[in-house]
C-alpha cells in the first residue's frame, strides 16, 4: 500500500456546520481558516477552480474567497465558476476575493494610482451586518491593506458600506443575495476588529452556531477512525511530542488494544527523552509501547551525510522500515498512524499554489513501497488546535505544552554531517537552554526553542588557553500558528546565563549566538 495523497484529507470531510474557503493563492489563506475555527466553525480550504458539484456536496453554510497576488482582469488570472453566485450560499470576498466578485458580477476594477500596503483608516458608512457593534457612520477603524488594484464601481445591487482615503470601495454588501466583500484583511492581527467581522459573517448571514469544539472533533474523529480501521491493527510511532502523543491517545480512545505504539530511539533525541515517553505517556495511559533501540542503525545510514533533504529522506525511510520490522508480530497491522498537521502539509507542497519549503518526514519523506496505509487524523488541524484536543483527551501539561520537535530530531539541528560527538554537544546545550527558559518562566510564552550546532569551528580563549570549538545557535520564537513567527525577546540576563552555562558546562563549545530572524524570511528550524 502507498501513502495517502497530501491533497486528500482522511478526516473531517463532512461536518454538520462547514464553511468553504476558496484559495486564490494568498499567503494568508491558512490564517483565514484559523480565524474561522477560532469562531468554533469548521472550515476547509479548496482550490479556487473546484467544481460547483463538489461545493454543493459539502453543503456549506458559507463560502469565503481568499486574497491573491493576481489582477482579476489579467489574462490567466484565477477565477471562480460564476455559477457559485447563484447557489444561494452567503459569500465573503477578501481583497482579491472582493475584486473578483465585483469583476465577475459587472463592476469595475482598475489599477490603483495610490496603492495601499499596511495600515489604513476605514470609515464605516453602514454597520449592518459586517460592522455590527462598531458605532455609527463617523467611526474610523484601523485595518490592514495589501492591494494594488481597487474597485471603482461595485456591481448593480451592491451598497458601499466602507471606504478609505485610497479605496472608494473598501467594503460592499448585497443583502438580498447575501454577497459581501472587503478590500482589507480581517484575518490578520493588524485588523483588530477582523475576527469580530468574520464572526458577524459566520453567525449572521451564514447562520452558524459555533459547535465545532475539541470535544466535537474527538467524537467525530473517533467515529471515522473506527469506520476506516475496522478490526485491523494500527501502528503508531510516538516521539514524546504533542503531535504523535495526541494521535496515539486519540487512536487508543478509538480502537484500544488494536493500537501498538513504537518508540524509535534513533539516537537523535533530546536528553532523557526516551524515559519521559515510556513513563510519562505510555504507562500513564496504559498504551502498549514497543521500545526500539536502533541508534547504531540510524547513525550508520547518516554517516557522512550533510544535505538536509537527504537526511530527512533517510530518516523517514528508516522509520518505516523499523515500524515494519517491529510490527512483524502484529500480523493484522495494516495502518500507520501519524501526527501530521496542516502546516506540515502546506510546507511540503500540499496545495496547488504552494511550493515545497522542506520535506517533512511524516508527509513527503516516506517510501512509496511501504506496507502500511497511512492514517492521519490531525492532518487538517493547526498546532494550537492539536494542543486543545490533547488537553481534552487528558494528556499531561508536560506533553500538551511541550515545544515541537522534528521527527528527524537533532540530525537536522546539526548543520553538516552528524556524529556522536556533535549529538552529545547539542543534546547538553539544548537541555541547558530549556532548563533556563523554564526557570525564567518563559517556556510557555515561547512557542518553540531549539539549539543548532554549526559544523565550523571558531577561535576562543578559556583560561590562558586557545580553543578551537563549535558555536551553538539559540533559536526561540513566538507564534500563533507556526506559519509565521517572531524571534522571542528573551531578557539579556537570561541569555547571559544560558550562554555562560553552555560554554562552561558543555565541552567543545566556546561561542553562543542568538538567532533574531523571523519567519518569513527564515523558517523556524534551520534545516
Amino acid at each position: 500500500m502507498t501513502t495517502a495523497s497530501p491533497q486528500t484529507p482522511t478526516f473531517l470531510d463532512a461536518s454538520s456546520e462547514i464553511v468553504i474557503i476558496l484559495d486564490f493563492g494568498a499567503q494568508y489563506t491558512q490564517l483565514i481558516a484559523r480565524r474561522v475555527r477560532e469562531c468554533q466553525v469548521y472550515c476547509e480550504i479548496l482550490p479556487h477552480d473546484v467544481s460547483l458539484e463538489r461545493i454543493v456536496s459539502k453543503n456549506p453554510k458559507g463560502i469565503i474567497f481568499s486574497g491573491g497576488p493576481s489582477s482579476v482582469y489579467a489574462e490567466g488570472a484565477p477565477h471562480v465558476d460564476p455559477g457559485v453566485y447563484d447557489l444561494g450560499i452567503p459569500i465573503l470576498g477578501i481583497c482579491y476575493g472582493l475584486q473578483l466578485m465585483a469583476y465577475q458580477l459587472g463592476g469595475e476594477v482598475k489599477p490603483s494610482e495610490n496603492r495601499e500596503y499596511g495600515h489604513a483608516e476605514l470609515q464605516i458608512l453602514n454597520t449592518a451586518p459586517l460592522f455590527e457593534g462598531y458605532g455609527d457612520t463617523e467611526t474610523l477603524l484601523p485595518c490592514w491593506m495589501s492591494h494594488g488594484d481597487k474597485v471603482l464601481r461595485p456591481p448593480d445591487g451592491f451598497e458601499i458600506v466602507a471606504v478609505t482615503p485610497s479605496a472608494p470601495v473598501a467594503a460592499i454588501v448585497n443583502a438580498e443575495r447575501r454577497l459581501y466583500g472587503v478590500q482589507f484583511h480581517p484575518e490578520v492581527a493588524h485588523t483588530p476588529f477582523g475576527k469580530d467581522l468574520l464572526k458577524a459573517f459566520l453567525m449572521g448571514p451564514c447562520g452558524c452556531s459555533g459547535t465545532w469544539t475539541p470535544r466535537h472533533f474527538i467524537d467525530e474523529a473517533v467515529e471515522k477512525i473506527r469506520a476506516e480501521v475496522g478490526g485491523s491493527g494500527v501502528i503508531c510511532g510516538v516521539s514524546g511530542g504533542i503531535d504523535s502523543c495526541c494521535v496515539a491517545a486519540l487512536m487508543h480512545k478509538a480502537i484500544g488494544d488494536q493500537l501498538t505504539c513504537i518508540f524509535v530511539d534513533h539516537g537523535l533525541l533530546r536528553k532523557n527523552e526516551a524515559e519521559q515517553v515510556r513513563h510519562d505517556f505510555a504507562e500513564a495511559f496504559g498504551i502498549r509501547l514497543i521500545y526500539a533501540d536502533v541508534r547504531e542503525r540510524f547513525m550508520k545510514r547518516l554517516e557522512g551525510v550533510s544535505d538536509p533533504e537527504t537526511k530527512r529522506k533517510i530518516i523517514g525511510e528508516e522509520f518505516v522500515r523499523v515500524f515494519e520490522e517491529y510490527a512483524g508480530e502484529q500480523t493484522d497491522a495494516k495502518f500507520l498512524a501519524q501526527g501530521t498537521l496542516y502546516p506540515d502539509v502546506i510546507e511540503s507542497g500540499g496545495s496547488k499554489q504552494s511550493v515545497t519549503i522542506k520535506t517533512h518526514h511524516n508527509v513527503g519523506g516516506l517510501p512509496e513501497d511501504m506496507n502500511f496505509k497511512v492514517i492521519e487524523p490531525l492532518r487538517l488541524l493547526f498546532k494550537d488546535e492539536a494542543r486543545a484536543v490533547a488537553a481534552e483527551l487528558g494528556l499531561p501539561e508536560t506533553i500538551v505544552w511541550r515545544h515541537p520537535f522534528p521527527g528527524p530530531g537533532l540530525a537536522i539541528r546539526i548543520i553538516g554531517d552528524v556524529t556522536e560527538e556533535k549529538l552529545g554537544i547539542l543534546r547538553e546545550a539544548d537541555n541547558i537552554f530549556i532548563e533556563e527558559l523554564r526557570k525564567a518562566g518563559l517556556y510557555r510564552e515561547i512557542r518553540q526553542a531549539l539549539t543548532v550546532l554549526i559544523s565550523v569551528r571558531s577561535v576562543g580563549v578559556m583560561g590562558d588557553l586557545r580553543t578551537y570549538a563549535y558555536p551553538i545557535v539559540l533559536r526561540a520564537v513566538t507564534t500563533e500558528d507556526f506559519m509565521t513567527a517572531k524571534w522571542a525577546r528573551i531578557p539579556y540576563d537570561t541569555l547571559e546565563t544560558i550562554s555562560s552555562r553552555i560554554v562552561n558546562e558543555v565541552k567543545g563549545v566556546n561561542r553562543v549566538v542568538y538567532d533574531i530572524s523571523s519567519k518569513p524570511p527564515a523558517t523556524i528550524e534551520w534545516e
